[in-house]
């Protein structure tokens, strides 16, 4: 299911992420979270105390070296695996054909975790439905020019816009309706963890709204003056 020469090349890069860190403990959490994994799971299968894992995440406990980091990281994968592979599939999709940049304009994970509450904050967003479920963790974003993602991305390269994780802000710059981008998140099947619009639009299609009603995710309008301001507002928060 995994190729070999990918798999490496994920595992020696989440388990840089996770030595290098200025806080190791903080990075290994926030990988746990991403593949979906208790503390508990990953210490049965790793053999050893969940306190152990919590030791370390809290910074209890001395950093762990590189070849345990190496070995959690692929007990990370393994389990993944197992589970049907879905943090797996993006990271495939991930490290294959880069997305067009004038279309995404931006795909990033967040070093911490975030409610849609905090997101939402960030981008001055108006909710539109489904404001009850802002309080679901996020853990990335991206941004895509609306008009060219619906013309020129293909099947795969929507799915590749969730990064590592489908629990993410998938973000549209350029809204003029909303009609669009909300037919493709539906097309596609895949369901983000927040829809955001940027854009000279001052309500939402009636289909868009509807289509983000029966998938339960959160659509927010952004108002921020510019793309720019958009992008800077999130890479803050990615900071």
């Amino acid at each position: 299911m995994f190729p070999d020469p990918i798999k490496d090349r994920v595992a020696r890069w989440i388990a840089g992420d996770i030595a290098l860190s200025e806080d190791p403990g903080s990075a290994l959490k926030r990988w746990r979270e991403i593949f979906g994994m208790s503390q508990t799971t990953l210490a049965e299968a790793l053999h050893i105390s969940s306190s152990v894992i919590s030791d370390y995440e809290a910074g209890r406990r001395k950093s762990p070296g590189v070849a345990t980091v190496r070995r959690i990281v692929e007990m990370f994968i393994k389990v993944d695996e197992k589970q049907g592979g879905q943090v797996a599939r993006a990271f495939m999709h991930m490290f294959g054909t880069q997305l067009p940049p004038d279309i995404v304009l931006d795909i990033r994970e967040f070093r911490e975790p975030i409610d849609g509450k905090t997101l939402c904050k960030a981008v001055e967003g108006e909710v539109i439905i489904n404001k009850e479920l802002l309080d679901q963790k996020l853990f990335g974003y991206t941004i895509v020019d609306s008009y060219k993602a619906v013309i020129g991305l293909s099947a795969d390269d929507f799915t590749r816009l969730y990064g590592l994780t489908t629990e993410r802000a998938l973000v549209f710059t350029g809204v003029t309706t909303g009609r669009s981008p909300m037919v493709a998140v539906k097309v596609m099947g895949i369901t983000p963890g927040m829809v955001i619009f940027h854009g000279e639009l001052k309500q939402v299609d009636p289909l868009g709204i509807k289509i983000a009603e029966i998938l339960r995710v959160p659509l927010v309008i952004s108002r921020l003056p510019s793309v720019s301001d958009l992008l800077e507002s999130l890479r803050k928060c990615a900071a």
